[in-house]
């Protein structure tokens, strides 16, 4: 897998530093400055302590199965164009070299929710998708799986089979959801959120194996 962070931090530099003091016992694989330039950290065959605590499918040990890139973003703003740029350079070679699919390229807020927000709501996520480099459920997909039962055990198990596994409860869930694919929405689970879980169970149900073995 492709875990993205954000650093919520003012610089890159600052964010390299800390990210190699062994004092801090974080570290990532690479990480994007807001001006474009790619820093590498860590060996992609080498464990990075970027994941922490969380699941995804099968796996709870998600520093042995994945490749942290952090991104040079203080939380709230934009992400920079020069920093896109790069992360659409560098995205597809990782994938390249390690047959990594788009469905495998999630957020820290994935893997867990609640614990962490990162890469947040600010981040576009769509447009990694138009170039293959992540996914992006259409409408059109939504539609065809739409649910007319608001089914919370429904929605937590659709999203479990595209590998949202990590325990947590329904509104945590939700809001870690709604980050990613409905930034903005509030109130209760709704129709269009079991749309959503369908569509992404259907379309890019995670191997069931991972983590296993």
């Amino acid at each position: 897998m492709i875990v993205l962070h954000y650093t919520a931090m003012q610089s890159a530099s600052g964010a390299i530093d800390w990210l190699c003091n062994p004092q801090a016992e974080v570290s990532a694989h690479y990480v994007i400055a807001r001006d474009g330039a790619v820093t590498q950290l860590v060996p992609e065959d080498l464990r990075a302590w970027h994941a922490g605590r969380g699941q995804w499918g099968g796996c709870t040990d998600l520093n042995s199965a994945s490749i942290g890139i952090e991104l040079d973003n203080d939380g709230v703003s934009p992400f920079a164009a020069p920093l896109m740029t790069a992360l659409e350079t560098l995205l597809p070679a990782i994938m390249a070299r390690w047959s990594i699919g788009p469905a495998q390229v999630i957020g820290h807020s994935d893997l867990a929710p609640g614990r962490k927000i990162d890469p947040g709501p600010r981040f576009d996520w769509r447009r990694l998708a138009r170039q293959g480099l992540a996914i992006w459920p259409s409408e059109a997909g939504r539609a065809a799986a739409s649910q007319p039962v608001v089914d919370g055990a429904r929605f937590a198990a659709d999203l479990a089979r595209f590998g949202m596994t990590a325990e947590v409860d329904p509104e945590t869930r939700l809001a870690a959801v709604r980050s990613r694919f409905r930034p903005g929405t509030s109130g209760p689970l709704d129709a269009q959120d079991m749309a959503l879980a369908a569509t992404l169970a259907h379309h890019w149900p995670v191997d069931p194996t991972l983590g296993q073995g």
